[in-house]
């Protein structure tokens, strides 16, 4: 039987957790340049500082230009990206007893199937915590996020209901559903392993945060990111390099993201 840890809602101001949404996406490269664009043509049609309208839409036009292009966003996503090695072999952990993996959001819609309710990032640190489970059988599973608002399915539950339908052993998944934001994981993740060794598994542009957190709470896990938005395909560049992307756009918008959280956890000593 699936074990589930802390359901409820303690500690948790939703109007902090929305105004802290809100600002973030403001910084992200698609709302902060439209942003510019709209602004500068409200000046340039409805006031008579046109060289100002003229200076916002040709700066929103340049940034968003420049943050689609794979090398600039590789630029920002590789120095967190290359910060912890993925785990390849296992041969060499051992006495490892809990693989905590970090939720990375959901959508639950109840006419649609288990398969939808995963955001990407959720997905694939799920899929490479089974992976490393499944090597290591007498690991538990431990499962951690919410969301921020009351009233919605934990995310941590929704993984383990996914983790369940992937064959893994109801008595081996943990659900630890208190944890809102990243900084509330190393809190309520303790509760559970104690002094215990374990893996931790979240996105590649994640783990340097989410290593501090842990960190600065006492504990030192073995990171093992996954998620890579930099990846050497075969064959090297293809035509599609040289034009700006929407990938390339969100890659950007991540990196920037986990910058600003960093500094964030930083300020307030968090890290």
């Amino acid at each position: 039987m699936t074990e589930v840890v802390g359901i409820g809602f303690f500690g948790v101001n939703p109007n902090i957790f929305l105004l802290k949404k809100i600002v973030g996406s403001f910084f992200q490269p698609i709302t902060f340049c439209l942003s510019l664009l709209v602004l500068g043509l409200i000046f340039l049609i409805f006031t008579r500082k046109k060289k100002t309208g003229k200076v916002l839409v040709c700066a929103g036009t340049l940034v968003l230009a420049i943050f689609s292009y794979g090398a600039v966003s590789d630029m920002l996503a590789r120095p967190l990206e290359h910060k912890y090695p993925p785990i390849k072999s296992l041969e060499n952990i051992q006495d490892v007893k809990w693989i905590v993996v970090l939720a990375g959001g959901s959508t639950v819609d109840r006419t649609l199937p288990l398969s939808t309710y995963l955001s990407e990032a959720s997905l694939i640190r799920l899929s490479e915590g089974i992976r490393i489970h499944n090597r290591l059988p007498e690991t538990k599973l431990i499962m951690t996020g919410r969301s921020g608002f009351e009233g919605i399915t934990p995310v941590a539950e929704v993984m383990a209901n996914t983790a369940r339908e992937w064959g893994v052993k109801p008595d081996d998944i943990i659900i630890e559903a208190e944890a809102t934001d990243t900084k509330d994981h190393p809190i309520y993740v303790k509760k559970i392993v104690g002094s215990d060794r374990f893996i931790l598994v979240t996105s590649a542009t994640h783990m340097p945060r989410a290593m501090g957190l842990f960190r600065k709470n006492g504990m030192d896990p073995i990171p093992a990111p996954t998620d890579y938005q930099i990846m050497e395909r075969e064959g090297g560049l293809t035509p599609g390099d040289f034009f700006p992307n929407a990938g390339s756009l969100e890659k950007a918008g991540q990196a920037i993201h986990e910058y600003l959280g960093i500094v964030w956890a930083k300020l307030r000593d968090q890290i």
